[in-house]
């Protein structure tokens, strides 16, 4: 039964049999004159051949050499194209990408990055799946490629990149009572009317009620969503107040002449984030896609920072 050779004896091997020279190789392999004479020992013993032998002043070739040593530099250019990464070229790219988000993630993020991702790679595939509780796990495992999200995440166990912070309104329908001020909602205001609430992932995580704290318990929701697509016509059609990101709220107020109005202070700010795992994070085609997102967003939020 023959030896076992690793790959740093194959390495050796064919710097050997290049170069004819055991000072040589060491020299090229940084390590010692004897630690490489070892390693053509071992060799010998393991091919049943002596590889290299003495001729004149120098080593020359056997037979069996002879026939490695091509074979050893084809393995080498091989094996050292393996490790090197080629240059990307989106245009080249056959990929499906699983983006999970919501709604506002695709009307926000994807919908205006859309053409350009499709005229630089187009063919590439984007398949949007629902936003998870558990981010974390679907991208660590790989179910999904990219998160877009502005529910609370813990940044030491995902990369993450700030898209943009967008302020919240409440909309209401034209001649809603809310609708007679242009001043932001106070939250006493906003508590006295019913609500159509959203709620976010398979969890029903519904932000203004997470955010209010204490003062969500008089919060009267009278429906709740999981996107923002019926919306309108039910604020349309009733008495109910809706807490949006400004960026819905404008999309949808020209399309449907609803009223908006600056939500109640304790809301906050929304931050919109791009979330990935190491696991990605090195990938060439899973960093365009990212930047290229993230570019888009930035034009209007030029000092986001990725983290």
């Amino acid at each position: 039964m023959a030896l076992p050779i690793s790959p740093n004896l194959l390495v050796t091997l064919a710097l050997l049999l290049k170069t004819k020279s055991v000072s040589g190789t060491a020299l090229a392999l940084g390590v010692s004159q004897p630690s490489v004479s070892r390693s053509l020992s071992q060799l010998r013993t393991a091919l049943k051949d002596p590889l290299l032998v003495r001729s004149g002043s120098g080593m020359a070739r056997t037979h069996r050499g002879e026939e490695l040593v091509e074979r050893l530099a084809d393995w080498m250019v091989t094996t050292s194209a393996l490790l090197v990464e080629e240059s990307f070229d989106p245009a080249r790219v056959e990929r499906r990408f699983r983006v999970a988000t919501t709604d506002f993630g695709v009307m926000s993020v994807l919908l205006p990055a859309m053409a350009a991702l499709r005229e630089e790679a187009p063919a590439i595939a984007i398949d949007i799946v629902p936003l998870s509780h558990a981010t974390h796990r679907a991208l660590a495992e790989g179910e999904v490629d990219l998160a877009i999200s502005g529910l609370d995440h813990d940044p030491s166990q995902l990369h993450r990149a700030l898209l943009f912070e967008d302020e919240f309104l409440c909309v209401t329908r034209a001649d809603h009572p809310l609708a007679d001020s242009a001043e932001r909602v106070p939250v006493a205001d906003f508590l006295a009317h019913p609500h159509l609430g959203l709620t976010v992932s398979e969890a029903e995580l519904d932000r203004v009620t997470m955010t209010l704290g204490a003062a969500a318990a008089t919060r009267k929701v009278a429906a709740s969503l999981p996107y923002f697509g019926l919306a309108p016509a039910m604020l349309a059609a009733g008495d109910l107040v809706m807490v949006m990101p400004s960026r819905a709220a404008a999309h949808f107020d020209a399309r449907h002449g609803l009223a908006t109005r600056p939500a109640p202070t304790e809301l906050g700010l929304l931050q919109y984030w791009l979330l990935w795992h190491e696991r990605s994070h090195r990938d060439p085609a899973s960093r365009w896609l990212r930047e290229r997102l993230a570019r888009i967003c930035r034009s209007a939020v030029p000092d986001a920072i990725p983290e």
